[in-house]
């Protein structure tokens, strides 16, 4: 069983609680357990209740979204340094994709709804946390968009955009890099609209050149 004073070097060694103070910590701590995956092993499932989230310590975990009919894709793929799993902030509280550990995966989880009653009674930890996980929500709402164009966009737009993306996360250790799918489910629908309009342009244009084939022959 790992140490309390281990636990607590290992929240002030990672990025995510960075300058959180002694008292924060020792909330957070009461809340926080070390755990192992190996290789292949899930964190967390589609669907599942999310009652947990994790700071990886080390190793490599997929984000992976189901597309019916095709295999999982591999939307995000977190390391060392970085946060998995916000929807045990957000009611109703349901993990909206798979996270699977590609390596041996070491990580410090910590118990949603223990941490949502302290942050309850100690309104300083609701904000020194919040304050972490709201900017980390909109950096993925951001590369979701991104991401969806590079998916479902036209031309050579989604190539641009995921270099974009690509830019944007080199060296970006200790923030999550993409979107967790219930937001790139709500950024698909802009992008799929986009799409379906380009394709219908061009189908008009290509009957306009059609028809005037046929008159000049």
């Amino acid at each position: 069983m790992v140490q309390t004073e281990n636990l607590g070097r290992i929240i002030d060694e990672h990025p995510f609680f960075k300058g959180i103070g002694a008292e924060l910590r020792e909330l957070l701590i009461g809340c926080a357990a070390n755990e192992r995956f190996e290789a292949g092993q899930f964190l967390t499932r589609e669907g599942q209740k999310a009652d947990k989230f994790f700071l990886v310590r080390a190793g490599d975990v997929a984000v992976e979204v189901d597309v019916p009919g095709r295999k999982a894709i591999v939307i995000e793929t977190l390391g060392e340094g970085e946060v998995l799993g916000w929807s045990w902030v957000v009611e109703p509280f349901r993990t909206m994709f798979d996270a699977r550990a590609q390596t041996l995966v070491r990580a410090l989880s910590f118990d949603g709804k223990c941490l949502r009653a302290k942050m309850a009674k100690d309104p300083l930890l609701g904000y020194e946390v919040l304050r972490r996980f709201v900017p980390m929500m909109a950096h993925r709402l951001q590369t979701a968009r991104l991401q969806m164009l590079d998916i479902y966009g036209p031309g050579p737009t989604p190539s641009v955009a995921r270099i974009k993306v690509e830019r944007a996360d080199t060296g970006a250790k200790g923030t999550n890099r993409r979107a967790d799918a219930k937001l790139m489910a709500e950024s698909a629908k802009p992008a799929r609209a986009a799409a379906m309009k380009a394709e219908k342009k061009a189908e008009k244009k290509a009957d306009k050149k059609a028809a005037k084939a046929k008159k000049v022959g």
